[in-house]
C-alpha cells in the first residue's frame, strides 16, 4: 500500500475532476467512488484514483476550502507531444500562472490552474528525470518564506524511509532571498516530494485545500505521527492535523479504509458517526462502532 496519498477537497467535483485528471495520463484510473453520508457537509462522494501509477484521493465536501498554487503537481515529460497535449487540456477553462514556454531550465515548462482551480508544472527537461512521474510541489510563501529547508528536514526527521535528495539555493541576483531553497527534492516513505520557497507578493498559504493522508497500520502509528505532526490544535479534528508550517495531514488507519469499502450502509453510518466525534482516530473505538458495540 501507497504509505502517503494526495488528497484532494472539492465543492462538488470530485467525480469529474478525478475523470478528467485519468484522462491526462497513462496507467491512470478511477479506483472506486463512494459516498458517505449524514456528514456536516450533506452526502459526500470520495474518489480514489490512480495518476500515473501514484494513488489520489478527492472528496467532494463543500466549498470550505480552495485550490492554491502553494501546493501543485508537478509532472514530468518525455517527449514534446505529450507534454503539449496535457497543457493543451489543462488549459482548457483554466489560466496560466507561467506561460508555456522554453525556459533555461527546460525544453518546455508551464505552470497551470486547471478549471477546478488546482495547479499543475508540466515539465520536460534533462533536469528533471524522476521515476514517479506526479509530485506534489510545496510552495512556502509569505510567513513561511524561508522555511522551506527546515521543513524538509524536519519531515525527513519524522517519517522513516526518508531521503533528502537535494537541496539547491538562491545565490546572490538570482531573484529571490539568497539562501532560499529554489528547489528541493525529497522523499517520504518511498514517496518523492519537492518543495520551494518563494517571498514573492502571493496571497496564498498552505490550505486545507490539499492534504496529505498517512496510511497507518497499528494506533501506535497513529499516535507517532499525531504527537510529532500537529501543531495548532484548533485544526485537530477527523483524523486532521495541522502541522508547524500550516500543511495538513490525515492521519488514517488503514483498517478504517477497508470498513469503509466493505461495510454494510448501517456499519458505514455508524462508522461515519464515530469519525466525526474524534480528533485523532482511535483504531478500537472506531471498530467498536463498525461493530454495533
Amino acid at each position: 500500500m501507497q504509505k502517503i496519498v494526495t488528497h484532494l477537497w472539492f465543492d462538488t467535483q470530485a467525480k469529474g475532476a478525478s475523470e478528467f485528471y485519468v484522462s491526462l495520463l497513462p496507467d491512470s484510473k478511477v479506483d472506486s467512488v463512494n459516498v458517505i453520508k449524514d456528514t456536516p457537509s450533506g452526502d459526500c462522494d470520495i474518489v480514489h484514483f490512480t495518476l500515473a501509477w501514484q494513488k489520489f484521493m478527492a472528496i467532494s465536501a463543500g466549498p470550505y476550502f480552495k485550490f492554491n498554487p502553494s501546493i501543485s503537481l508537478f509532472v514530468v515529460f518525455e517527449n514534446e507531444q505529450d507534454i503539449t497535449a496535457v497543457w493543451d487540456k489543462l488549459i482548457e477553462g483554466g489560466k496560466a500562472l507561467m506561460p508555456f514556454d522554453t525556459y533555461p531550465w527546460a525544453q518546455k515548462y508551464g505552470w497551470v490552474q486547471d478549471r477546478f482551480g488546482l495547479t499543475w508544472q508540466l515539465s520536460l527537461s534533462e533536469h528533471h528525470k524522476f521515476p514517479q512521474r506526479v509530485t506534489p510541489l510545496l510552495m512556502y510563501t509569505q510567513g513561511m518564506a524561508g522555511q522551506a529547508q527546515e521543513a524538509v528536514e524536519f519531515y525527513a526527521t519524522v517519517f522513516p524511509e526518508s531521503n533528502v535528495e537535494m537541496l539547491v539555493p538562491y545565490e546572490e541576483g538570482e531573484g529571490d532571498v539568497a539562501g532560499y531553497i529554489k528547489h528541493a527534492r525529497f522523499s517520504l516513505l518511498g514517496q518523492n516530494f519537492m518543495a520551494m520557497d518563494s517571498s514573492g507578493p502571493h496571497a496564498f498559504v498552505f490550505n486545507e485545500a490539499v492534504s496529505f493522508i498517512v496510511n497507518c497500520e497499528t494506533q501506535e502509528e497513529i499516535d507517532c505521527y499525531w504527537e510529532q505532526l500537529s501543531a495548532v490544535p484548533q485544526a485537530e479534528q477527523c483524523g486532521w492535523l495541522k502541522d508547524k508550517f500550516g500543511v495538513s495531514w490525515q492521519i488514517v488507519p488503514t483498517a478504517m479504509n477497508e470498513m469503509m469499502g466493505k461495510g454494510t450502509p448501517e456499519q458505514k453510518a455508524r462508522l461515519t458517526q464515530a469519525v466525526l466525534k474524534m480528533k485523532k482516530f482511535n483504531i478500537a473505538e472506531l471498530q467498536k462502532a463498525y461493530s454495533g458495540e
